[in-house]
């Protein structure tokens, strides 16, 4: 359905976006999903994360006659949206699993009253017979789908209940639709649009490209200190996301952090519900705080201030991977996304496919999605360029990944990668023997060990051919062999044999043009780097730095009197800018981007005085 705007309604729409939420102006493609949405029109969004997509729902559903009903997949995103909603005067409110009989009660009552600007729930109540007979006694403004992509069964975060949300368009025709999702391929995008019944939405593809995070991507030596060198180096204090691959990992990494006296908590699965709220609350509400966690730490996390997030694990797919890095940096302040990578993750995410128990074209989908995040590892161009080809969008280098401020440098690797072919030749013809990695090496580098001598391998002609290489060069080689489909890890014990690739390279058909490995395991920035944590408040003076550091202190002391996240009183960017203005009364405060009218009425007052007792 195509609508168009009334002049009136872009006015309306800009006053509100001044008013309540403090920006003077829209950003990208917001301005257009606003006011074909608010003119009655369907849309699917697709935006990064950081990239506004809740005021592409929440400015219409304050301009339509109504309520708006918001479907998001998690409770602590309902709350955290619900709060920071209220602190900008908007009547919004939840309803899930965490209210009592009472309360749900209430949070209806005032639903069929119309108080309501905005309600939440999650799809599993919004689809039962009780919630859609309830909401047709509402006047509903709009219904918002977010997380739109947990749709797609091909998908990295399906969720079985967004299949059901195709009922909205048969019980509600007249009200629009609008569904948003901050990382979709083609492929899933096409799936979400046709299961959500959106065929005749218009669509808002904005750019994919975030570039106040710098990508890098090292090679494993040693990832926790590697980590801790990364904390202490260029994140001291920070707020940051650690992604591991398993809960004993997750254990294990913030027992160490906190050893070496970060401030980390631990988030996974197994934990009691209580304990991850607990915990996602403290993060959340808290500056400073590290969590180290599986994936299940995952959407909802709208804190605008994570400075880093690391992966010490690879993730499955580059979708998993861009939805986790946008968790950094969504104020769009300098943030980097840091990955350590190494052979057994490619060997563990191989082996952990071929076993799971999905049908073949399930495990054929998560071998073309590993396949890409290697090819995103193993780049030696701009990985920026890289994750937008991946979305079907084009960039130019970015000059601020690892890969473009440091590029690395290449070689022909197709010798040494026929010589370890040949050597698994050799082994199982003469041998009828199968090794893993470690045996390998130590057969071309000619290293006698008690599994040599016992098997005779010095007798084999591959014996000490490859001693031109580094044990750790060697390492890199199989990795990139392995990510290549040149050599496949086979059984219980990842013993290694010739890939689908192979046959290539063995009759020279094949030239392989591999990244050297030298230097790419140090944590440190990359020379020239500008988007370490200091570079966030680079342009403060010491004098703005230390107004600043007290209106961060201030708003700390209002976030936990209110029991809310200290980003809903003021996002960094704000208190930033406020450093940098040094009001000196409360009109001074006027224009600041993130303080509408209620946040100025509210704190407009205690603002100043931080800033006079700071100054003076």
């Amino acid at each position: 359905m195509t609508t168009s705007a009334s002049p009136k309604l872009e006015t309306q729409a800009l006053r509100i976006l001044e008013s309540v939420f403090g920006y003077e102006s829209f950003r990208g493609k917001q301005a257009e999903i606003v006011e074909h949405v608010a003119a009655g029109g369907d849309a699917v969004v697709l935006m990064p994360t950081g990239g506004g997509k809740s005021l592409c729902y929440q400015i219409p559903a304050l301009l339509r006659l109504g309520t708006g009903v918001v479907i998001s997949p998690l409770i602590a995103l309902m709350e955290n949206q619900v709060d920071a909603l209220a602190a900008v005067g908007v009547n919004a409110a939840y309803l899930n699993s965490s209210l009592s009989f009472e309360e749900a009660d209430e949070i209806e009552r005032r639903l069929l009253a119309g108080e309501l600007d905005m309600v939440y729930m999650a799809p599993e109540r919004l689809v039962q017979p009780r919630t859609l007979h309830l909401l047709s006694r509402v006047q509903v403004s709009l219904f918002a789908i977010d997380e739109a992509h947990c749709v797609s069964q091909w998908g990295h975060d399906f969720r079985k209940d967004y299949l059901g949300l195709s009922v909205l368009a048969e019980r509600f025709p007249d009200v629009p639709r609008i569904a948003l999702t901050a990382t979709a391929t083609q492929a899933t995008h096409e799936e979400l649009t046709q299961r959500l019944s959106l065929q005749d939405a218009q669509h808002f593809v904005a750019s994919f490209d975030r570039p106040n995070i710098q990508y890098r991507i090292v090679e494993k030596d040693q990832p926790r200190q590697q980590l801790l060198s990364l904390i202490r180096n260029e994140h001291p204090g920070d707020a940051g996301i650690v992604y591991c691959l398993s809960r004993k990992s997750v254990e294990q990494t913030a027992a160490f952090l906190s050893k070496q006296g970060i401030d980390a908590e631990a988030y996974h699965a197994g934990l009691t519900e209580s304990e991850r709220s607990q915990r996602q609350a403290r993060f959340l509400r808290e500056d400073g705080v590290v969590m180290v966690a599986t994936i299940a730490f995952g959407m909802g996390i709208d804190k605008p201030d994570v400075r880093f997030v690391a992966h010490l694990d690879l993730p499955k797919s580059i979708e998993g991977y861009y939805q986790e890095t946008g968790r950094a940096g969504r104020d769009g302040l300098p943030a980097t996304a840091w990955l350590a990578y190494g052979l057994q993750d490619v060997v563990q995410l191989r082996r952990m496919i071929d076993q799971s128990e999905g049908t073949a074209e399930h495990q054929r989908s998560q071998r073309q999605h590993l396949d890409a995040m290697l090819a995103l590892c193993e780049t030696m161009t701009c990985r920026r360029v890289q994750i937008l080809s991946y979305f079907g969008q084009t960039g130019e280098p970015c000059g601020n990944c690892d890969n473009c401020l440091n590029p690395p440098q290449g070689w022909d690797a197709t010798v040494p990668a026929q010589k370890i072919l040949s050597a698994i030749i050799r082994l199982d013809r003469e041998r009828r023997q199968h090794f893993g990695s470690g045996q390998l090496i130590d057969i071309l580098r000619g290293k006698p060990n008690p599994r040599s001598t016992e098997s005779n391998h010095e007798a084999l002609s591959v014996w000490g051919i490859g001693q031109d290489l580094s044990p750790q060069q060697w390492k890199g080689l199989v990795r990139q062999l392995l990510a290549r489909d040149v050599l496949a890890a086979v059984g219980d014990y990842a013993t290694l044999a010739l890939g689908p690739e192979a046959d290539g390279v063995l009759r020279g058909r094949t030239t392989l043009e591999l990244r050297k490995e030298s230097g790419r395991s140090r944590a440190s920035a990359p020379r020239g780097s500008r988007t370490t944590a200091a570079a966030a408040r680079s342009e403060l003076t010491p004098e703005e730095m230390e107004l600043f550091e007290a209106l961060r202190k201030w708003r700390t002391a209002q976030a936990k009197e209110q029991e809310v996240p200290a980003y809903v009183v003021f996002a960094d960017a704000t208190l930033i800018a406020i450093a940098q203005r040094r009001p000196e009364t409360t009109s001074d405060l006027h224009g600041v981007s993130g303080i509408g009218a209620k946040k100025l009425d509210r704190y407009g007052s205690a603002v100043v005085d931080v800033v006079t007792r700071t100054l003076s």
